[in-house]
């Protein structure tokens, strides 16, 4: 079977990295080497029936592991196979696991133990087809995006040249591994560049801190969540000093929770952009975009344009071209749902989110544009915004911050019209996340309309 250009990568990597630490798992110290994880993902592989093994070319696998050497087990299993990894969420419950992988047509499940045959399976025709991204988008339904070797490479290496990312540092990976930002900032790195990780025992501000002093990691891709409980939790300066580089995606960050960082640690957070179809977009090289909202530059490789509205196209050797009509030769192009902003430099600025624009008393409303003004007022630390059910619906605001709401409303009265202003308010330390880090809104609004 001919390998695609992922498999190559990392057969060039793990004989050249050999004996060279690759993962550690903070939670039980256990470690292993280039070489010890090349041999462990060919004994998962022969673990299985020949019969499966030899089937598994061009069909999907769906998967779900918590970080670790068991996920990198499967993974690499897979692309010796020459199979299609599906990863999902490690907290997904193994029904929804099964359910969803027969829905997308999948040719087998991992059920923790074995692979287990689906019918109705689809055969992926392409060699160079690896994996499949999967996104709720709009719909709140998974929506597969099938990505090439090529595209995830392209990716990994446009993050890290802008980051300046390579072997010598050590990523902290607290962030799933499967998910785009993941994939982009930990696993494909540590596959085709040889960059190590430890795998972070707790999301908790103390357990990050031991970790940091144990391990001494260099690099830290994490969500605002994690970098607003860091600053306002009492972590000694020091426990982070081997850090010198914090990133955060997958979700807007607040400046104040910037402006806090910054302060408690002496060291600047630096915005990532992303999406699921085109990987890594814009990052803020110095982070002083990200002190003032603004997400910075596009990566190195990656072409930005100005595109319909506000949105902006999106171009680069990253970009899924898989049933993508906006391909252009060997790069794609994609224009993701965010209303963005670019300004003479080439900075870009997200303002709101395509689609989230209601009537309210007879006037079009952005919640997008009222969430970004809410982020702005002191002491905000996350803000989300939607409009109640019913004939005549409530604009309500919840907000992470320990402000009053009278001085929250006075405050955003003084330059926003009163019907811009939300009727509702909910406001709490910090607002509930989903498992990818991001604001949970469901139960937002379970609490805000109840």
């Amino acid at each position: 079977m001919m390998s695609h250009a992922l498999l190559q990568a990392w057969d060039k990597t793990w004989p050249r990295q050999g004996g060279n630490r690759a993962i550690l798992q903070a939670s039980d110290r256990q470690a292993c080497t280039f070489r010890e994880l090349e041999r462990r993902a060919s004994d998962w592989l022969a673990g299985h029936s020949p019969s499966a093994a030899r089937s598994l070319g061009g069909l999907s696998v769906v998967f779900a592991a918590p970080n670790g050497i068991g996920w990198f087990e499967i993974f690499l299993g897979l692309m010796r196979a020459g199979a299609v990894a599906i990863p999902l969420d490690a907290a997904e419950p193994p029904a929804a696991q099964r359910g969803l992988a027969e829905s997308l047509r999948a040719g087998f499940w991992w059920d923790g133990s074995r692979l287990v045959a689906l019918t109705r399976s689809h055969r992926y025709r392409d060699p160079e087809v690896c994996l499949v991204k999967l996104t709720s988008g709009s719909t709140g339904r998974p929506r597969p995006l099938a990505f090439t070797a090529a595209q995830m490479l392209a990716d990994a290496r446009q993050v890290t040249t802008t980051m300046g990312i390579g072997q010598r540092d050590l990523n902290y990976a607290l962030i799933p591994l499967g998910h785009s930002y993941g994939l982009g900032n930990l696993t494909i790195p540590l596959v085709a560049n040889g960059v190590p990780l430890v795998c972070g025992g707790a999301a908790l501000p103390h357990a990050i801190a031991r970790d940091f002093m144990q391990w001494h990691p260099t690099v830290f891709p994490g969500v605002p969540a994690v970098w607003r409980a860091l600053a306002s939790a009492g972590v000694e300066r020091a426990s982070l000093a081997s850090l010198r580089m914090a990133i955060s995606g997958g979700a807007p960050l607040a400046p104040e929770v910037a402006r806090e960082f910054a302060e408690r640690f002496g060291l600047r957070l630096h915005n990532f952009y992303g999406s699921s179809e085109t990987g890594g977009i814009a990052f803020d090289r110095t982070g002083d975009a990200t002190v003032f909202g603004g997400v910075g530059p596009a990566l190195r490789g990656v072409r930005v344009t100005r595109g319909l509205g506000k949105r902006i196209r999106v171009c680069s050797a990253a970009v899924f071209t898989h049933a993508n009509r906006r391909r252009r030769s060997r790069f794609g192009c994609w224009m993701p749902p965010d209303l963005v902003t670019v300004d003479s430099r080439g900075m870009l600025r997200l303002t709101g989110r395509r689609g989230r624009t209601v009537k309210i008393t007879g006037r079009r409303v952005s919640l997008g544009e009222i969430e970004s003004r809410l982020r702005t007022l002191s002491g905000v630390r996350e803000a989300w915004v939607d409009i109640g059910p019913g004939a005549r619906p409530a604009l309500g605001a919840a907000l992470a911050t320990d402000r009053p709401v009278s001085e929250l409303r006075a405050e955003l009265l003084a330059d926003t019209a009163s019907w811009k202003v939300p009727k509702k308010w909910l406001v709490m330390p910090a607002l509930p996340l989903t498992g990818r880090g991001k604001v949970d809104t469901r139960a937002l609004a379970a609490r805000l309309f109840c």
